[in-house]
């Protein structure tokens, strides 16, 4: 392969991945790959990027950055060797989509409700693809949580929804009893999942992004633990239920303070 330093910096990356896919010397594993066997990659590095975002560090950021390009510039390969689209297409489709989406600023029309204007123009977007409903384009590979919260904005929109905020209150207690009275696995993992949904239902109500809520619950468990641990002398097994209470409330106790 030439050497590929003299070029821009995204020229390289596409040679790069060009020469990773030649059937001519290229990588065994890269040259197996399709759009299927990448996915999970992609998404992996999508919350990697999320991950690095938390921990504050640029460096880490820019890394994982490159990474999640790295995804793109690798589909589109697969892509152009397909005969079905190339990188510079997606680059182009996703410039020409940003421009329409925003006619306040590449356009002619005002700026009045940004909002309300990026909505109706979706909604065209949609219209022009033929008929479809409501919830349609909420993507299956989203985190079930997340998903739910999009499939719930998009039924509020056709106004779909509770009056208040006493209606999904209800609907929680309801799921609840639902759960204690199935009387199969099956039956449990169904009222289970009707349990978490409107639970994610009350948590919009309420203005909450259920989401990034159970992940902020999730890094605080996972802190607390350890701190227990390291209180415990590096572990907790062997403990007994109330000595493991009582480093999970000292440890509460500590955060407090």
């Amino acid at each position: 392969m030439a050497d590929t330093t003299s070029l821009s910096p995204i020229d390289r990356l596409l040679a790069i991945m060009r020469q990773l896919r030649n059937p001519d010397g290229g990588c065994e594993w890269d040259l197996a790959q399709d759009f299927s066997t990448i996915a999970p990659y992609t998404i992996e590095e999508a919350y990697e990027v999320a991950d690095a975002i938390a921990g504050g560090n640029p460096a880490a950021i820019c890394d994982e950055l490159g990474d999640l390009l790295l995804q793109v510039v690798f589909h589109s390969q697969i892509a152009t060797d397909d005969g079905l689209f190339t990188f510079d297409d997606v680059a182009a489709a996703i410039s020409d989509k940003m421009e329409r989406r925003h006619p306040h600023i590449f356009g002619d029309t005002k700026a009045h409700d940004v909002r309300m204007q990026w909505e109706q123009i979706k909604a065209a977007e949609r219209a022009a693809d033929g008929p479809q409903g409501a919830l349609a384009g909420v993507a299956l590979s989203l985190p079930a949580l997340l998903r739910a919260q999009k499939l719930q904005a998009r039924a509020v929109r056709v106004g779909f929804d509770w009056p208040d905020i006493q209606g999904p209150r209800d609907k929680i207690a309801e799921e609840l009893a639902e759960v204690a009275d199935a009387d199969s696995d099956a039956a449990r993992h169904e009222e289970v999942g009707d349990l978490l949904f409107a639970v994610v239902n009350y948590a919009r109500k309420l203005g909450v992004d259920a989401e990034g809520a159970l992940r902020d619950a999730n890094l605080k468990f996972a802190r607390r633990f350890a701190a227990m641990e390291d209180r415990a002398g590096g572990t907790l097994a062997g403990l007994s239920l109330d000595a493991q209470e009582a480093h999970w409330q000292a440890v509460k106790a500590s955060e407090r303070s």
